[in-house]
């Protein structure tokens, strides 16, 4: 809420539905500030619907200039001094200019709304939803209060899905061959593959495997980009010989991943890679 000083002189409350009065499943998310939320969750499509309760305090009447409720889709750049770039923008004005005397509640509606991004909170930038509750006030500032909800949306399996395979190595020491039998997976899925050693000259203590999340924002000479590790796995722990065959299996649900996001609204990108690690006896 915003009141520049004063106390608040009203609690703003909203509780969200789907189309028909059907409650909406809750997730936890990560917020801006790294804390876990429970939300509303919806997908693309799906009416965003609900009702406004707003309660005068100290028993008092408060005069205004109307109420609005949005519907915003926003994405909030870090690095551009958390500005917000509106994608969604939906408003239903509930209440002309007046006075408040009790508590009051209003329904509203955002119908089939339009919602193919989904909610990404990265180290840059973060992509979110919010329902927006604004009693304007031209004295003591106007009252304003956000509501989160979270949108993830399902897509169909691709139908080509080729594997990932490269030979890799130094030359006269280590020749490495290693696949993975599919380049796309969903959230929920196991990443099989297989490592060869082809040739092995030198001492190798352990080999893990690297889940690396690449997220690009902004263009040209303000372009970021923040690689994270987000999931570490031990392939190997001892020395290999030449012509042994190291199985991979990882779950990848056991990781804190989103989907692979390709320049959305001309904002950010987000990109997954696989590392291979390898350690030789002398920590190189």
């Amino acid at each position: 809420m915003n009141f520049l000083g004063f106390k608040a002189p009203c609690t703003v409350d909203v509780e969200l539905f789907k189309e028909g009065g059907e409650k909406p499943k809750m997730v936890t998310v990560r917020s801006a500030s790294g804390v876990s939320e429970t939300i509303p969750l919806y997908k693309d499509g799906e009416t965003v619907s609900g009702v406004c309760t707003i309660t005068p305090a100290f028993g008092k009447k408060i005069d205004h200039q109307g109420v609005k409720i949005e519907l915003l889709g926003q994405i909030e750049a870090y690095y551009d001094k958390g500005s917000f770039y509106d994608f969604i923008a939906s408003v239903r004005e509930v209440a002309g200019p007046g006075e408040l005397k009790e508590e009051v509640k209003f329904d509203f509606e955002f119908p089939k709304m339009e919602m193919v991004n989904e909610t990404y909170s990265g180290v840059n930038v973060r992509l979110r939803y919010v329902v927006k509750v604004t009693m304007v006030r031209s004295y003591r500032g106007s009252v304003v209060k956000d509501f989160p909800f979270c949108v993830r949306n399902t897509s169909i399996l691709p139908e080509i899905n080729n594997s990932i395979k490269m030979e890799v190595g130094i030359e006269d020491c280590l020749h490495i061959e290693f696949e993975y039998k599919k380049s796309k997976y969903h959230l929920k899925d196991v990443l099989v593959g297989k490592i060869y050693f082809l040739l092995v000259q030198i001492k190798l203590k352990h080999m893990e495997l690297e889940i690396r999340r690449r997220e690009t924002t902004g263009s040209g000479s303000n372009q970021y980009n923040e690689t994270q590790t987000m999931a570490k796995y031990e392939v190997m722990d001892g020395a290999p010989v030449k012509g042994e065959c190291v199985p991979i299996r990882l779950f990848l649900s056991a990781y804190d991943l989103t989907p692979t996001y390709k320049n959305i609204n001309n904002k950010f990108s987000v990109k997954y890679f696989l590392n291979l690690v390898l350690v030789d006896e002398e920590d190189r």
